[in-house]
């Protein structure tokens, strides 16, 4: 079993610090403790609750939060408090009793249009992946549970998962109208239930998948690095808002051509995959000063 670390993050709230784990501690649920009572199901949170300090104690996928009396400064305590976490976790300690009934945070699910008619987006007030994952039939799906469910849908033709929400395109044979509200209800109960969304081999800690994002980042020269801030910036918020994903694939300096891979709602669309095309080719253009002359948009 591999070891676990554990790091201090802030937040925005001076009482509360986050103890984050470079693995998930639980999986797609959240859990609040306002005292000993109330952890009678988590072994690592009424360990915490021994120490006179510790007002309340919050449990998310990979990381602890300890809001604090006054009584104590951060400073003082942190660090011990981390190697205090990191040891209980090493030592094979049970951070929640999954088979009892805990105190759940409620999972709320609601549908989106996107560009795309085919394709919805389910937006969850629950971060269920930590980078985006793509997926064009049950094939693809074998390692990922919840995509595999909803290509058990004989109308869902792809899949895509990002960090609070799943784009579902579904092929012609129903209109949205008839069949978004059962498939708002399956993710939602799905995501209630605990059960897996991706299989473990696939997850990444937020820190593992920013760690690879940089990696990828440095191995490129650096008009690509230009390229992929520019996406970054002023693409991709526009994209995700859309039920989509943009990924720079490949500079070429010879031809001075550009290739993204278009995801979720963006892929399969022709009006927005040459619109999209067409919005980064100009702005490229314009902000790279001669040095790009097309953008193909390639679908995912």
């Amino acid at each position: 079993m591999s070891k676990f670390t554990i790091s201090i993050a802030p937040t925005s709230n001076d009482a509360i610090k986050k103890f984050e784990a470079d693995s998930f501690l639980v999986k797609h649920e959240s859990f609040e403790f306002k005292n000993i009572d109330e952890a009678a199901n988590s072994p690592l949170a009424q360990q915490l609750f021994y120490l006179p300090f510790v007002k309340t104690v919050y449990i998310s996928q990979n990381f602890i939060a300890v809001e604090k009396y006054n009584i104590v400064e951060w400073i003082d305590i942190q660090d011990q408090l981390s190697q205090q976490i990191e040891d209980f976790l090493n030592d094979n300690g049970v951070v929640i009793i999954t088979e009892t009934t805990t105190k759940k945070i409620p999972v709320t699910v609601y549908a989106e249009s996107t560009p795309n008619p085919a394709v919805l987006k389910f937006v969850t007030n629950k971060k269920i992946v930590t980078s985006s994952l793509e997926f064009k039939n049950i094939e693809e799906a074998q390692q990922a549970p919840l995509p595999k469910a909803l290509f058990n849908f004989p109308f869902v033709k792809e899949v895509f998962l990002a960090e609070n929400y799943v784009s579902v395109q579904k092929y012609d044979i129903v209109a949205w109208d008839d069949v978004f509200q059962e498939v708002r209800e399956f993710i939602k109960n799905y995501i209630e239930e605990g059960k897996e969304i991706i299989a473990d081999n696939l997850l990444q800690t937020p820190k593992q998948a920013e760690s690879q994002k940089e990696e990828d980042f440095e191995q490129l020269d650096d008009t690509s690095k230009e390229i992929v801030n520019i996406i970054e910036e002023y693409v991709k918020p526009a994209v995700a808002s859309d039920g989509g994903n943009i990924l720079f694939k490949h500079y070429d300096p010879e031809t001075k051509n550009v290739q993204v891979v278009l995801q979720g709602a963006c892929s399969g669309c022709p009006s927005s995959t040459f619109t999209l095309k067409n919005g980064i080719e100009t702005m490229l253009k314009e902000m790279m000063h001669g040095r790009i002359n097309s953008v193909e948009a390639i679908n995912g």
